[in-house]
């Protein structure tokens, strides 16, 4: 059950307190790195200032920075590297999906067009890669080049998948894998490489879990959110006709007059919120969202279990609050 936003705004305040300097430190780092001459660049920089997020990742690399460790000042550049690509990759997908909503607010290919928000992708990733060659650690660009690797690949899987209906289980995970666990594994193993580097594996196989659990629970708000709490309509992914979770479980024991009433919503290129409507109460009867939340709790039990390898304290602590928090928030 969803927290009330209140309440997670209040959770995630109270995680984040312990870094609260390390996280404005890292802001200043990254108006910092991207800073620009060019005055679309900076137009551009300044408009995504202001649509700032959580900082989960972020928060992720310091806490596995402070597990079993005192803190590393290499960390802040690190976090930064990682809100970076995070933050190049949202920018793309915007782009690619055609999306007009981010966070409640215009998108950056809405507001001027889908080939500045390319090449606004490629500076805050090209912006990255500078920073990360300057902190001087070879292990530091094997981890990010290989989390910047995994996410492409999976982006162009999710494009490839020709026949919607026939997308399994198991290329929903590799694709929820690559694009959105493969980051905050990143995260976390940065935070311990600088760290303690014998928390490198049980910390990156944390951060893999709450990646999976992350995204399991972000799909589902797709079905069940409210628009004015998650910043973009309820059924947004299945308008674009993306199937996630829910729907994977649904096909599998969908009747053929159901069925019947998903192929024509996946023939329609424009469809109506009625008919999203329609596939919605499908999947709730389903039993595809009750599915998913399962997974989800499944993914969560694994971070745990990876926490259970590393030095208790309070950056432990407040790894284990990340995880109910991942799978608990409304938006």
């Amino acid at each position: 059950m969803p927290m009330p936003e209140n309440a997670e705004l209040t959770a995630m305040k109270a995680i984040q307190a312990p870094v609260d300097d390390r996280l404005e430190a890292m802001i200043d780092e990254l108006r910092r790195i991207i800073v620009s001459d060019f005055d679309r660049i900076e137009e551009v920089n300044e408009y995504l200032a202001m649509l700032r997020g959580k900082l989960f990742r972020p928060t992720l690399t310091f806490l596995a920075n402070e597990v079993g460790s005192e803190r590393d000042d290499r960390a802040v550049p690190l976090a930064a590297v990682v809100e970076l690509v995070h933050l190049a990759t949202l920018v793309h997908d915007d782009a690619v999906d055609h999306s007009v909503l981010r966070r409640g607010k215009p998108t950056v290919n809405s507001i001027w067009s889908h080939q500045v928000a390319v090449i606004m992708g490629d500076y805050l990733y090209s912006r990255a890669i500078m920073q990360l060659a300057s902190v001087g650690s070879m292990d530091a660009v094997a981890v990010m080049a290989n989390a910047a690797n995994q996410m492409s690949v999976g982006e162009m899987r999710q494009l490839t998948s020709y026949d919607a209906l026939d997308f399994s289980e198991q290329d929903y995970d590799r694709r929820i894998s690559a694009k959105t666990a493969s980051l905050m594994a990143a995260a976390c193993e940065l935070g311990a490489l600088v760290g303690e580097p014998a928390f490198r594996e049980p910390l990156r196989d944390f951060g893999q879990a709450l990646g999976m659990a992350f995204q399991v629970a972000d799909d589902l708000l797709d079905y069940e959110g409210d628009a004015a709490v998650t910043g973009k309509p309820v059924g947004h992914d299945l308008r674009q006709h993306k199937v996630t979770l829910p729907l994977v479980h649904t096909l599998a024991r969908a009747s053929e007059a159901e069925m019947k009433t998903v192929r024509a919503f996946f023939a329609d290129p424009d469809p109506s919120d009625e008919r999203i409507g329609e596939i919605i109460e499908i999947v709730r009867v389903r039993g595809g969202l009750e599915y998913a939340r399962n997974r989800a709790l499944g993914f969560a039990a694994a971070a745990e279990e990876a926490l259970d390898q590393v030095a208790e304290g309070p950056a432990r602590d407040a790894l284990r609050a990340l995880v109910a928090y991942a799978t608990q928030r409304s938006r």
